[in-house]
């Protein structure tokens, strides 16, 4: 399965034309060695850094993962999410922290949807 992972990681880098230092770089990675671990099945990405792909290759994180060929769900998107914050809270939460909670909020209602499904 991490083959597959890594495999589904290294085509869409491809398809965003980066290497694996630039993917590195814009996952705010220490070096490239992480991506070539993820790409050769070595290892899996932690939470936080799968997250950052989604949001980079603009998929799923079933996609990511392997559990679905559907890149993005069909009938959600950011635009139907609205995550209530106080006036405090939105000078404090930084939008990378906003699309960290999106992309979660949208793995657990998959979740959701594919234990109904079953």
């Amino acid at each position: 399965m991490k083959e597959k992972i890594g495999n589904r990681i290294k085509h869409l880098r491809e398809e965003l034309g980066l290497t694996q230092k630039e993917l590195a770089s814009r996952l705010n990675l220490s070096s490239e060695t992480a991506i070539a671990n993820y790409e050769s099945g070595y290892s899996i990405p932690k939470d936080d850094i799968k997250f950052k792909m989604c949001s980079l290759f603009n998929c799923s994180l079933d996609y990511l993962m392997c559990l679905s060929d559907e890149r993005n769900s069909s009938s959600f998107n950011n635009d139907d999410l609205h995550i209530a914050l106080s006036k405090e809270d939105k000078g404090v939460i930084s939008d990378e922290l906003k699309d960290k909670i999106t992309e979660y909020t949208k793995f657990v209602i998959e979740q959701e949807k594919n234990k109904k499904d079953k």
